[in-house]
């Protein structure tokens, strides 16, 4: 008791503290930091702390990269069909297809159309991660033909952002013929004297790795990003060999000559626009 026989709790409540609102707060995979959300959206979606670059969706993605209100989408509503009635753990590709275009906020794994970046046009591929994880299928290759056949028609630069999954096995050998469509498409824009520059993101693997991402005059890569075909755990199971540190992110492959260049991503608008001054495009 203290002083006129007041107890020192009084004043304090035995109420339960209010619930901390949900999505305040968000763990950096980096450093393991606990970061403010909003603030790691402000710094483009980069951890403050340690630099780890989340990845982000299409729309945010287009709106860090273009000009402002500069894009102009094409085939936005295309999407894909069910050939195989694909069914896996309880659900259906069809299902998927729904779910996915709500989570993601768009109907297929990229979105493609014109654009400016610092007032040089372009032609942009945008690839989704957080839609069926960026896998490529059907629509994923139309969309990037027509892209780069636009790029290769208008004479203007063709930028792909890539993250990707790979191939998508919902679509089988459908699937996989887009490998051979999309890079046949880059090889007739190859052969117009055009320039595609490749973006490459956390993560780009697979069938994309094994086609139009890796086939760029010049390859880009976002610090960290995983870059493969198959997976690290899949390639030490079947050569039995262990792997260096640091396999498949993007530091090693350009200490390998994989990529030409890895750039901060509050520095890649301007890279870019570097880049197409510098081939004249």
């Amino acid at each position: 008791m203290g002083k006129n026989g007041q107890s020192k709790w009084d004043g304090f409540s035995l109420k339960p503290r209010r619930e901390m609102p949900e999505g305040l707060w968000i763990a950096c995979p980096g450093c393991q930091h606990m970061l403010y959300k909003s603030g790691v959206e402000k710094n483009l979606n980069v951890c403050p702390e340690c630099d780890h670059h989340f990845r982000v969706g299409a729309e945010t993605r287009i709106k860090y990269l273009v000009d402002e209100d500069s894009f102009a989408e094409v085939l936005g509503d295309l999407t894909s069909v069910d050939p195989l009635g694909f069914k896996f753990r309880g659900t259906t590709y069809k299902q998927r297809l729904k779910e996915d275009e709500k989570k993601a906020g768009c109907k297929e794994a990229m979105r493609i159309g014109k654009g400016f970046i610092k007032g040089r046009g372009i032609i942009l591929a945008v690839m989704d991660p957080n839609f069926l994880m960026g896998s490529m299928g059907s629509v994923v290759g139309e969309k990037f033909s027509i892209a780069a056949e636009t790029a290769t028609e208008e004479k203007l630069p063709l930028v792909a952002i890539c993250s990707s999954g790979g191939a998508r096995m919902h679509e089988g050998v459908v699937s996989l013929g887009q490998m051979a469509k999309t890079s046949a498409a880059l090889a007739r824009l190859d052969e117009s004297g055009g320039l595609f520059i490749a973006v490459l993101t956390d993560p780009t693997t697979g069938g994309v790795t094994a086609s139009f991402a890796m086939l760029g005059d010049c390859t880009i890569a976002e610090p960290g990003a995983l870059i493969g075909f198959a997976g690290p755990r899949t390639i030490a199971e079947t050569i039995k060999v262990e792997l260096p540190a640091g396999f498949q992110t993007a530091e090693f492959m350009l200490e390998h000559g994989f990529v030409d260049m890895i750039v901060h991503r509050k520095d890649l608008r301007s890279e870019i626009a570097r880049l197409i001054d510098y081939c004249q495009k």
